[in-house]
């Protein structure tokens, strides 16, 4: 009787893996489909084409970015080093929309905006104040009128731009004032964090801080001029405090500063150590910040100019706080 119970069951077992294969098709054609699989061999689409046939005088950029001088070019190899803070956070040195920079003979505006922000603007205060345009380039960032040249490019800090408005190579001083006030008038209408904040989280690293042997130094792939311009601005609002870090003399002809600062070791002596030390007071000294043409970038230094010790890390951190300000 077991036999034949045997030979029954057996009896079943080709239609069992009949079913079984039936059924694993049907995850993939049938009622268990499986869409997973669908995206396994998922190609691109071709890219839109507007027909030959198009208006071309119906399409333009709805908001053109100006191309020419950019940020500078990316440097591939940078030092490991903490990312500074903004100058907005914790600093106190919230930038104004639109500021002055000076070297020399030569101003310009600084707009706390990204080129793309700017350029409608200088649009309209060419059409506000009917110039005779005799040239308009979104992409080079030039408009050109009978009485001068309105330029625009991206400035060194991220986010931010510059303007200047020259004739013959020389500022024009009434044009400049007039167009610090048609900005200036803007500033509320723009969104100015959020701009500056989007185009910091996508703007390249464009400052490298390197070790040559026992010494630090800031690359900057900015002409000198720009750098020392930027430098000057932000150590006359931020080295302001005596006897923790104060501008002394700055002399353009050069590129230098002379700064009294107060380092972080000295700063964190306990009083134990001031105890068995010959300075009973925690001091700052003086240092000079060095600016050197190099082709088309800048090297900036940090050269001690006191008696006092001046470390390896003391020069880093003092140079990470600069170089922080053209971020």
């Amino acid at each position: 009787m077991s036999s034949v119970l045997e030979i029954r069951a057996l009896k079943w077992v080709p239609l069992a893996l009949a079913a079984a294969v039936a059924l694993s098709g049907c995850a993939r054609d049938g009622f268990y489909h499986d869409r997973n699989l669908d995206y396994t061999e998922a190609a691109p689409a071709p890219p839109l084409v507007l027909p030959e046939t198009r208006n071309t005088q119906r399409y333009r950029d709805a908001l053109p970015v100006p191309q020419a001088a950019t940020q500078g070019t990316r440097l591939d190899e940078a030092a490991e080093i903490r990312p500074p803070q903004s100058l907005a956070i914790g600093s106190g040195l919230e930038p104004e929309y639109v500021e002055r920079r000076e070297v020399g003979d030569q101003t310009w505006l600084v707009v706390a905006a990204d080129t793309g922000t700017v350029w409608p603007q200088l649009e309209e205060f060419v059409r506000s104040r009917q110039l005779n345009v005799l040239q308009s380039s979104a992409s080079q960032g030039v408009i050109v009128t009978s009485q001068g040249e309105i330029r625009l490019q991206s400035a060194l800090r991220a986010g931010s731009s510059e303007v200047r408005c020259e004739s013959g190579g020389q500022t024009m001083a009434s044009c400049l004032d007039a167009l610090e006030s048609h900005l200036s008038a803007r500033s509320a209408s723009v969104s100015v964090s959020s701009s500056w904040t989007a185009q910091r989280l996508t703007d390249e690293q464009t400052l490298q801080v390197r070790q040559q042997g026992e010494e630090w130094e800031v690359v900057i792939p900015q002409p000198v001029d720009r750098v020392w311009a930027e430098l000057n601005h932000y150590l006359e609002l931020d080295f302001a405090q005596e006897g923790q870090r104060d501008l002394l003399a700055s002399e353009p002809s050069s590129h230098e500063f002379l700064v009294e600062y107060m380092t972080e070791t000295e700063r964190n002596r306990n009083p134990l150590q001031i105890v068995f030390s010959a300075d009973v007071r925690k001091m700052s000294q003086e240092i000079r910040l060095a600016l050197q043409p190099d082709g088309d970038q800048t090297i900036l230094r940090a050269i001690n100019a006191s008696e006092r010790a001046f470390s390896a890390d003391d020069q880093r951190e003092l140079l990470e706080r600069v170089s922080g300000y053209l971020r």
